[in-house]
């Protein structure tokens, strides 16, 4: 089995506004463990072979996802979280898929032709096939693009994660404003004091910028920490948990990328 060689780093960021949730249940806190490990265990081989990189157990009860949540995950893509969120959150929970804008797919050049034509259906095939994994109990399920945030969802999302998403929109930021139009549907999209979640790839602090900007799939972390602070968030913690400490990247190296 081939292993990411990925940094990934994780950070835990609140919407400004006064927190809404009570102190720590530790009785809940444990039961909705148990209830995440169950819901790992039940995923395919496939997916639980990526496990020991992604932890999904670690990440989620790190960002305090909780069942019944309202959860925004930006690029949710074929589903590797969005399967679990699904069967977590539960009937009482709502997912909600968020891609990038069609106009921004366009500029980041990885699909032509039919499949970039499909990506203007985005909205409606994606929630299709999510419908597809949901199992018995497993939370409802809609979709938005990126930058054209639908007014009922202001103000209802208890946490957005953005998982390997944010480098590619920070890329292209300087070509239509794709990363503040995010970063500004998340603020508006969170509850006073919902969290926005982030796992990304992790560059050496001593890369220069320009190599830094996405576009090998890598971030400075105070540089990204910046400016979500710029956008509204108050930055609140960070855990290595899925960190590679094998994995130096620099402008000389380009390390081979698993997604």
């Amino acid at each position: 089995m081939r292993t990411s060689r990925k940094i990934w780093m994780l950070l835990l960021l609140a919407a400004c506004g006064q927190q809404t949730g009570a102190p720590a249940d530790t009785g809940a806190a444990a039961a909705d463990s148990a209830r995440l490990a169950e819901v790992l265990g039940a995923q395919s081989e496939e997916q639980q072979a990526r496990y020991a990189f992604r932890h999904p157990q670690e990440t989620l009860e790190f960002l305090g996802i909780a069942p019944g949540m309202t959860v925004v995950e930006v690029l949710p893509g074929a589903g590797w979280y969005s399967k679990i969120l699904l069967a977590y959150l539960g009937q009482d929970g709502l997912l909600i898929g968020a891609d990038y804008s069609f106009e921004m797919v366009e500029k980041l050049g990885f699909l032509k032709g039919e499949g970039l034509a499909a990506r203007k259906r985005w909205v409606e095939t994606w929630t299709q096939e999510a419908e597809s994994w949901r199992g018995a109990g497993a939370a409802p399920v809609s979709a938005f693009v990126l930058g054209s945030m639908p007014e009922a969802v202001a103000g209802t999302a208890d946490a957005v994660l953005f998982i390997r998403a944010l480098h590619n929109l920070n890329r292209v930021e300087a070509e239509g404003g794709y990363l503040t139009a995010a970063l500004a549907d998340a603020q508006r999209g969170l509850e006073p004091g919902g969290i926005l979640g982030v796992v990304q790839h992790e560059a050496r602090s001593d890369t220069p910028d320009a190599w830094a900007d996405g576009s090998n799939g890598y971030l400075k972390r105070d540089a990204l920490i910046a400016r979500l602070e710029q956008a509204g968030f108050e930055y609140l913690g960070a855990t290595e948990v899925n960190a590679n400490p094998k994995d130096r990247p620099n402008e000389d190296e380009r390390s081979s990328k698993r997604r």
